[in-house]
């Protein structure tokens, strides 16, 4: 890759890694904010499914948008619109004696911030390059800032509650116009080759052949999404508030050990983005890996007791979702034809949102009832997301370079 594209790819990837940051950065201060403000585990699930609510609903208008009037136009204002709301959550916390309806509405803003801005980054990716080796690895590195965002948000989160506790939301307005600026002087997007703006009916009409076409092995590839973010958010939760509950983990040491599955997964991401090249029989045998690799440690931590174990087998599952979650990018975006790329990877990127809204509140919901129950749930989610990518995902002969949907 030429230098200048280099630092594009790096301001680009800066934006997965702030949307990242606004959202998981948040994860080890919710049993503090729930003490704070009085609430229900439930309700302060809320704070994360809503954001994640409203990205499910605006990501694919957000990828119709991108798709008709260019990726840039989508991405600056979202930055600017997910600060907005990150400053309104900040301000009601810091100013109102009941803020909690207020710091929803923020997140709902933040919400809708975050649907234009991180989804669209992929398709720009394969906008960017020609070459299929080119656009995996940039894949790989986006997919790798997400993750070591991942890695960074509880760590930050943490000391920055330190100072007081609602000083993660004043964060995201920073990180959020830093990426609005490198996107809006770095990035030089590539003129479209179609130039027909599609209008809603046709857009409609294209996810339809879409689905016609392609539908079998892109459903096998959502819902790869929404169990991957439902069992990596559900298991933070869960984590975070056993480390305070069970073991009086608090502050930056708390942040530090939830870090620990979000280092195998983001070490694992960037590795296997570098590996993964454009052999799509090669895409599916890692993501059945790691999925495999998931479901025999999430089944070991229902089995066994004890913090260290608990630790170990999620760091060994963080590597799992780590190693598929590349390979899940690099089949959608080198699988679908760019003109249809927007569209297709903001259903995508909604899905995955699916996963990161149920997560919380499912798992705060059966918090009383132990353990086992939690991760062998996840354990049997884990086993058919297994069973769907051997049925479902076909990769024809790797010379003819094209995914054929499964005859079922």
């Amino acid at each position: 890759m030429e230098h200048q594209n280099k630092f594009a790819l790096f301001s680009l990837a800066f934006i997965p890694l702030v949307m990242t940051l606004g959202n998981s950065m948040l994860i080890p201060i919710l049993p503090t904010i729930e003490k704070e403000l009085n609430l229900s585990e439930l309700q302060v699930s809320m704070i994360i499914t809503l954001f994640s609510v409203v990205a499910i609903i605006f990501i694919p208008i957000a990828g119709f948008i991108s798709d008709r009037y260019g990726r840039k136009i989508v991405i600056i204002p979202s930055l600017l619109i997910a600060a907005i709301g990150g400053a309104v959550a900040g301000w009601a916390s810091s100013q109102l004696e009941d803020p909690f309806t207020w710091i929803l509405i923020g997140r709902i803003i933040q919400g809708l911030g975050s649907a234009g801005a991180a989804p669209v980054v992929l398709p720009l990716i394969g906008d960017m390059y020609k070459d299929d080796k080119q656009i995996s690895e940039g894949l790989g590195v986006v997919e790798s800032f997400n993750t070591f965002g991942k890695v960074l948000s509880p760590i930050l989160g943490s000391l920055l509650a330190v100072l007081v506790w609602f000083m993660p939301f004043f964060a995201i307005p920073v990180f959020s116009v830093a990426a609005a600026i490198l996107v809006l002087f770095f990035v030089k997007v590539p003129k479209q080759n179609n130039t027909d703006k599609r209008k809603i009916k046709e857009f409609v009409s294209s996810v339809k052949e879409i689905a016609v076409r392609e539908g079998k092995w892109l459903v096998a590839i959502f819902m790869m999404g929404i169990f991957s973010m439902f069992i990596l958010f559900g298991v933070l939760f869960f984590l975070s508030e056993q480390l305070e509950s069970e073991y009086g983990m608090k502050g930056v040491i708390k942040g530090l050990v939830l870090a620990i599955p979000l280092l195998s997964l983001s070490i694992a991401s960037y590795i296997t983005g570098k590996k993964v090249g454009d052999n799509k029989r090669l895409m599916k045998v890692i993501i059945a890996a790691g999925l495999i690799l998931v479901t025999i440690n999430l089944g070991w931590i229902g089995f066994s007791e004890g913090i260290y174990t608990l630790l170990t087998g999620l760091f060994l599952a963080g590597l799992g979702i780590g190693i598929a979650l590349p390979a899940l990018d690099a089949m959608i975006t080198e699988g679908i034809e760019k003109e249809e790329c927007g569209t297709v990877t903001s259903i995508y990127s909604s899905m995955r949102y699916v996963g990161v809204a149920l997560g919380p509140p499912i798992v705060a919901a059966t918090l009383n009832t132990g353990r086992e129950i939690i991760f062998f749930g996840m354990m049997g989610l884990s086993v058919i997301a297994n069973i769907i990518v051997f049925v479902l995902i076909r990769p024809e002969k790797e010379e003819k370079n094209e995914l054929e949907p499964a005859k079922v």
